[in-house]
């Protein structure tokens, strides 16, 4: 059986103007970056469609588990089996960070034959953008030290920083650090820490900017740390947002590349859900919208993260309205979540996974419930599934109202994706009654009691004595009138990782808060989540390799 990278490398890619011909982009708005990847000029394109609008699909799924749902390979797979059936189709998918991709996951362009390419360039250093954006956040920092020791004219208080620098890889030893010894020339000393580039908030305001004005005016409402006073210091008091969206012109234009079946695909941003709000790009969704008549986009881990703060924030601010949702699960994942272990998987487990299914019905609650759209469920099917375990799941989704679509596109391509996209269709020419899980009107505290209350189904929160003190600062200072970025353990729908399926009755603890107010939104933080990660005890760095021709292997 081929590996996904050498798959990925048996399909010659179609030049990249001819995927923009075939998505409606002109020559004129492409900036080429080799012959299949290029960066698109959004005015140019938005200019052109004039107000058209195309119907924008959510592919989010169940808790993750060890053993793997394929939200980005059906993501892939979706769109191509949508241009199966003759739909105008683009995606609209996430940048993956280098720590992963060094790390455990090894790729992150989706699977088998639903993938985009070049993968090998997309999970390395594709165009640049990662970069860019840690180039933007040190410079803030070097700014901020430079100016503390200049004179520091505004009267920042060193311990009282807050910003940190960035490098995009998993590296624990750079989580705390102790910098600017050695005397008077070489800094002041502080303590200080790293955290991994898709965790800044210069990612987040890139992919929550419309466009270059829009980035520059929030990266001067940056703030970094705090005076004697008590007051908030700003990138733009630091006369910083000039230069930083300098670093970041091209950065904000989004990637545009192809799936294995030249379907156009924009690949642009890259946030972690657990610890950021884990969607693409603002301006890649818009612009995807204007091109084509469906745009299939992914949000990060399951739908109690990134797909919450995709729609309670992503949507809030840029005026999005889904209109459909699909959920990814696999019975894997579920007999994992009904407690069966890893190495058990392949085998028919009816008990384990009539108690790990509640866990899905839990997401199809919170999507069709609490924020009123239509939803599908994909099953990505693996070989070992009985049918006896295929009708078990199908049987609790009809309960509540939701097909169930086979997904066969790592092994078929779009092929396998046509049933789903049959029902996508279907979904998306129905009336949604979208809504947010709450108002912007509450309290700090209003509000993260409705995530964790409505979506976790926690009985109760409790706030650290430090949590308490920053809840007061912040909404002391106005920013209680911003949505919330909850920053939570991935594995679980409450903050320990250790409570799989569907746990209810739980209080979640909320350990700090702080704001990013060029996203736009507070960071909640809750249980032992860390903005940055480390390697596990075999890395995929070990087993990634080039030969003398430059081919590399051992990418997923």
């Amino acid at each position: 059986m081929k590996s996904d990278i050498e798959i990925a490398q048996s399909v010659r890619p179609e030049p990249i103007d001819e995927i923009a011909r075939r998505a409606g982009i002109s020559p004129e708005a492409l900036e080429h970056y080799g012959k299949y990847k290029a960066k698109v000029n959004t005015g140019d394109v938005l200019a052109a469609a004039d107000g058209k609008q195309g119907k924008l699909v959510l592919v989010t799924a169940i808790t993750p588990t060890p053993a793997g749902e394929g939200k980005t390979t059906t993501t892939v797979g979706l769109a191509d089996g949508l241009r199966k059936i003759g739909k105008s189709v683009m995606v609209a998918l996430r940048e993956p960070s280098l720590g992963p991709v060094f790390g455990i996951k090894g790729g992150a362009a989706g699977g088998g034959w639903a993938q985009v390419i070049p993968m090998e360039d997309i999970n390395l250093h594709f165009t640049g953008d990662m970069h860019a954006i840690g180039a933007a956040n040190n410079l803030l920092a070097a700014m901020l030290d430079n100016h503390i020791y200049q004179g520091n004219a505004l009267g920042v208080d060193p311990r009282r920083i807050t910003w940190r620098r960035c490098v995009d890889m998993n590296d624990r030893q750079l989580r705390f650090i102790t910098d600017g010894l050695g005397g008077r020339i070489n800094g002041t000393p502080r303590e200080d820490g790293y955290d991994i580039t898709v965790a800044s908030e210069i990612m987040a305001v890139l992919c929550l900017s419309n466009d270059l004005v829009d980035l520059k005016e929030r990266l001067s409402r940056i703030v970094v740390g705090y005076t004697y006073e008590d007051k908030p210091v700003t990138a733009g008091e630091l006369h910083a947002a000039g230069a930083l969206a300098a670093l970041l012109k091209d950065a904000i234009k989004p990637n545009l590349v192809q799936t294995l079946e030249g379907t156009p695909a924009f690949v642009h941003g890259g946030p972690f859900a657990n610890i950021a709000h884990g969607c693409n790009s603002v301006a890649a969704t818009k612009t995807a919208l204007a091109l084509s008549d469906y745009v299939i986009t992914e949000a990060g881990f399951g739908s109690d993260l990134g797909a919450e703060k995709f729609r309670d924030i992503k949507c809030r601010m840029a005026g999005l309205i889904p209109s459909a949702v699909v959920i990814v699960a696999t019975v894997r994942a579920l007999k994992n979540h009904g407690g069966a272990a890893k190495a058990d998987l392949g085998k028919e487990d009816l008990a384990a996974l009539e108690r790990g299914l509640p866990n899905l019905l839990r997401h199809i609650d919170n999507i069709t419930n609490v924020y009123g759209l239509p939803a599908v469920v994909a099953i990505n099917r693996f070989p070992q599934d009985t049918e006896k375990e295929l009708a078990l799941v199908e049987e609790g989704c009809r309960a509540r109202g939701v097909n169930v679509a086979l997904s066969e596109v790592w092994e078929k391509g779009g092929a396998g994706g046509k049933a789903l996209a049959d029902e996508v269709v279907r979904l998306c020419g129905e009336t949604s009654d979208f809504r947010y899980s709450y108002e912007l009107a509450g309290s700090i505290k209003d509000k993260i009691e409705a995530i964790a209350k409505k979506i976790y189904r926690a009985a109760d929160v409790a706030y650290t004595g430090e949590a308490e003190k920053q809840i007061a600062r912040l909404e002391g200072l106005g920013f209680g009138g911003l949505p919330i970025c909850m920053a939570k353990t991935q594995y679980s729908f409450s903050d320990d990782p250790a409570k799989l399926g569907a746990p209810d009755g739980f209080t979640l603890t909320v350990r700090g808060l702080k704001v990013s107010a060029g996203a736009g939104f507070l960071v909640a933080l809750t249980g032992d989540i860390m903005t940055m990660p480390g390697l596990p005890k075999a890395p995929a760095a070990e087993r990634i390799d080039v030969d003398a021709d430059g081919v590399i292997s051992g990418l997923f």
